[in-house]
């Protein structure tokens, strides 16, 4: 009499005897190691200073980011916030967003680093600014989406709309 085992579960078999490229994944992220270089524009990320979103475009004024500093920003309910322009996703009710505000001092693209995938708007005089790219940060910098716009000097406000988490980091600056 003959016994016929039955195959493993390819799970098993994998636990049993992983490979090297397994280990090195994390839900196909590589794996870090600590303090990662990161380009001069976004050196400020790794130490960002805290600031709370505002509510409406009055106090957004008063809630400047200075260009070149990250800030961990806290976040308001989505329907606590009054945009100056809709955003094309503006979130449900138990998402978070909110308004800031900066300056461009000379012309040329500025790039905005989000720690999450939440939507960003550049604003200026009642019009969203047209995004010119988009991109992934460096690998291990905890920078997931950075967008680039071409801006001319003056005064903006940034809109953050659809963010499933209430404090999110953020970095504006000039774009290398």
């Amino acid at each position: 009499m003959s016994f016929r085992r039955a195959p493993l579960p390819l799970a098993m078999v994998a636990a049993l005897f992983p490979t090297a490229s397994m280990a090195q994944m994390d839900h196909g992220q590589p794996q870090c190691a600590a303090g990662a270089e990161l380009p001069a524009p976004l050196a400020s990320w790794r130490s960002p200073t805290p600031m709370r979103a505002a509510a409406d475009a009055k106090a957004a004024a008063r809630t400047t980011l200075t260009p070149g500093q990250a800030v961990t920003l806290t976040l308001r309910q989505t329907p606590t916030v009054s945009y100056p322009v809709r955003p094309a996703k503006p979130g449900g009710s138990v998402s978070y967003g909110g308004l800031a505000s900066f300056t461009v001092a000379q012309s040329g693209t500025w790039r905005v680093a989000l720690g999450s995938g939440a939507w960003v708007d550049v604003v200026k005089d009642g019009k969203a600014a047209e995004s010119v790219a988009h991109g992934h940060g460096p690998n291990c910098s905890g920078i997931r989406k950075m967008v680039d716009y071409s801006l001319h000097p003056g005064r903006y406000t940034l809109q953050i709309a659809a963010s499933g988490e209430e404090r999110l980091t953020l970095l504006v600056t000039p774009s290398p």
